[in-house]
């Protein structure tokens, strides 16, 4: 009888030990948070060294990802491009030089890192500059993109030589001065005496800009997409370089010359920290430039599908380098899995250094703030969706892989935040 008591309380202490254990008030966290947010979340917190999966919530379903998709695009520019990007292919002929861009988002860029190798050398070439598009074969806009996102500044056209960032900024003085970068688009815009919710406006299927004059709101500075033709392209150069650059249409030929701007790093911080959509689809058609003479976002994503990523077990619907699209598609495992593989290619110091940082740097610099940072990775947003994936560094100074993903939820960001920093704290203290 004695023997038996000894049983029951030993496995009444294992049942009380088990029910609070980190996994356990993990999970009964998720379970109570999905209930009240009628969302779908799916978690999983994995041990690197271990090769373990220290707990797994719904870990294996498909989720929009948003922009958890750079973290693909990361590993996919990795594998393919050099140290340094590639900026323009050309070729000498007879008095002329040929040019055709690579997809480097750098030229002009001022979010990036600005080497002017490429502003000196188109400005100083004795040959005549000519311009090709002939190596683009891609649409202007990934698949699945938000049609009506036209003309805001995450969302700008994809391009064989962006200038600018695509990009042109307006900044509204208080005297309804307009001060216009590039400078070209300066005779694009239309003085309206309609009030605007938005004050200033683009066309859809234009570069005309609306400016409402009327408005007494503060000085503004905004920026646009602006949309793409070779022309315009041509008149850029023009006006920055301050020489005549032609139009051609000519494949890309197999011999070339390669010119080199920044260090890729450079770009890949960017990226990764500010979440820069510009940046993350013009690094896949440079990437499918490396594999072939097409800039074509697809040839990049079927490669790395079929020869860097078919050891994950659940494949990615993939189809933009930025996760604008809500055609993409990831489970948390195949996430975990690829940030597995980065961090055993990737010294840390120079990984993480890429990467937003809780409390200091990048969409989490005003989140989970801490003493001593303890997450490191990429946001994902998009309305009713918010996903958080990376590295989460335990008091005990272990380095764990975690992705959590939000789909469908309809209470705000905000909640869904502090419900993950609850949970990415609980496995901080107790891991």
């Amino acid at each position: 009888m004695e023997l038996n008591k000894r049983i029951l309380l030993t496995l009444l202490v294992a049942s009380i030990v088990v029910s609070c254990s980190p996994r356990s008030v993990i999970i009964r966290e998720l379970k109570v948070a999905e209930t009240s947010f009628g969302d779908h979340k799916g978690f999983l917190l994995f041990d690197p060294q271990s090769g373990k999966d220290l707990v797994a919530y719904h870990a294996r379903r498909y989720y929009t990802p948003a922009s958890n998709a750079k973290i693909f695009t990361l590993y996919t520019s990795l594998q393919l491009l050099a140290d340094s990007v590639p900026a323009l292919h050309y070729i000498e002929r007879n008095d002329s030089l040929i040019f055709w861009g690579t997809g480097d988002p750098s030229f002009l860029y001022r979010k990036v890192y600005q080497s002017n190798r490429v502003f000196e050398f188109l400005k100083n070439t004795p040959a005549q500059l000519a311009f090709s598009s002939g190596n683009f074969h891609d649409e202007r806009f990934g698949p699945g993109w938000a049609w009506d996102d036209y003309e805001y500044s995450f969302s700008p056209e994809r391009s064989a030589f962006p200038i600018y960032g695509n990009l042109v900024s307006f900044t509204d003085s208080i005297d309804n001065n307009l001060k216009v970068v590039p400078k070209i688009f300066t005779d694009s815009i239309t003085i309206s005496k309609e009030v605007s919710e938005k004050k200033i406006t683009r066309a859809l299927t234009a570069n005309q800009f609306t400016f409402d004059s009327v408005s007494t709101s503060n000085s503004i500075t905004r920026e646009f997409p602006f949309k793409i033709y070779d022309q315009l392209i041509s008149n850029l150069l023009m006006d920055t370089l301050k020489r005549s650059v032609g139009i051609i249409d000519i494949p890309l030929p197999p011999t070339r010359t390669t010119l080199y701007s920044v260090p890729s790093d450079s770009l890949y911080k960017v990226m990764m920290q500010e979440s820069d959509n510009f940046i993350a689809d013009q690094l896949l058609l440079m990437s499918a430039g490396i594999l072939s003479d097409s800039l074509k976002t697809g040839i990049a994503i079927e490669y790395m599908k079929e020869n860097w990523l078919s050891d994950l077990d659940d494949e990615p619907i993939w189809v933009d380098g930025s996760g604008l699209s809500r055609y993409n598609l990831f489970t948390p495992h195949a996430v975990v899995r690829l940030w597995d593989k980065l961090l055993r290619q990737i010294p840390q110091e120079r990984l993480f250094a890429l990467l937003a940082t809780g409390g200091e740097a990048g969409t989490i610099k005003n989140l989970y703030r801490n003493e001593r940072p303890f997450i490191y990775g990429k946001t994902g947003t998009l309305s009713n969706n918010h996903c958080l994936s990376g590295y989460l560094i335990t008091k005990r100074k272990k380095v764990l892989i975690f992705s959590f993903m939000n789909n469908n939820y309809t209470t705000s960001t905000g909640e869904v935040r502090q419900m993950m920093d609850k949970i990415l704290r609980i496995a901080h203290e107790k891991y």
